[in-house]
């Protein structure tokens, strides 16, 4: 019996170990999967950002100072070019919605090889080159192209490329697929009789549209809407290409300020108020989620 009673101590003592070494043979090896997403992060997104913050605090002198933030803001050319990008986002966002909500519409209703046409010719884009659709506008928007020689026929004497006309078409086919794509995928989850019951209670079809529809597809609105608010703002390219000095919108100063001027503090303060300006919105974006979160919940416990 003591020799049996004495294996049975030692089975329990090594399936103890066991159970201790486990959780330690597992952190190492989840800590050397994640290392390399976390590494890249760090050097490529984290010490840039961090850098550029610190930058932005440094003055003239080498020293801690607010002067850059102080000049931004002290500078009408700046604070007009701050508003002027604020003002483009609204606009293309606004632009963005207005198109993409009737054509997701009509994605839910078509058929399936309509369907997926219509979803490819959203898709398409995004897998061009950015620089390649904008040159490629550019040639559609030049005064010798076919827009413009199309317009002249009718009689319109008009210019495009180099205005703000010619930078909100080219933002809005790019940002386009960025509501599109959440409008859609809200719209084809809504419960259709929701929209029948409405109406067979006797409302009309835009009362229910508006009252029923609308309400539940807010969410993919609104979600599409901040992306492509807060990618026009940090907007480089496309209006760089297409617009004119008197269309040039923040990134662009940013980045002049530090190709022209080597004024790395100045463009980091700059850059500051953009990361800042979309934390606003996100933040905003995020608090009026929660206020309709909690309204719903509130509305279905109230019944």
């Amino acid at each position: 019996m003591a020799p049996t009673h004495t294996v049975k101590r030692v089975d329990d003592v090594r399936d103890r170990f066991r159970r201790l070494k486990r959780p330690r043979t597992r952190l190492p090896m989840g800590l050397l999967l994640t290392a390399p997403v976390v590494i890249f992060l760090v050097v490529f997104f984290v010490y840039p950002v961090a850098e550029i913050f610190r930058m932005s605090f440094i003055g003239d002198g080498g020293t801690l100072s607010l002067e850059h933030y102080t000049d931004f803001a002290g500078t009408e050319v700046y604070v007009a070019i701050l508003l002027r990008t604020i003002y483009t986002a609204i606009i293309v966002t606004a632009l963005c919605a207005l198109i993409a909500y009737p054509y997701a519409y009509l994605m839910t209703l078509v058929g399936g090889k309509t369907r997926a046409l219509m979803l490819g010719l959203v898709l398409i884009p995004l897998w061009t080159s950015l620089l390649a659709r904008t040159y490629a506008w550019i040639i559609l928007l030049s005064d010798v192209g076919p827009i413009v020689s199309f317009l002249s026929v009718l009689g319109m004497e008009v210019k495009v490329l180099g205005t703000s006309g010619g930078v909100l078409i080219g933002m809005v086919q790019v940002l386009l697929p960025f509501i599109t794509l959440p409008l859609y995928n809200n719209m084809r989850t809504v419960d259709r009789r929701l929209v029948m019951a409405a109406q067979s209670l006797g409302a009309t079809p835009r009362a229910a549209f508006r009252q029923v529809f609308l309400p539940l597809t807010a969410p993919g609105l609104i979600t599409g809407s901040v992306m492509v608010f807060v990618l026009g703002l940090g907007f480089y390219v496309t209006p760089a290409l297409l617009g004119s000095p008197s269309q040039s919108m923040l990134a662009q100063l940013a980045a002049q300020e530090i190709s022209l001027k080597l004024a790395w503090g100045s463009a980091g303060a700059m850059s500051v108020f953009l990361s800042l300006l979309t934390l606003i919105v996100l933040m905003v974006a995020a608090r009026f989620g929660m206020t309709s979160m909690l309204s719903r919940v509130g509305g279905k416990n109230a019944r």
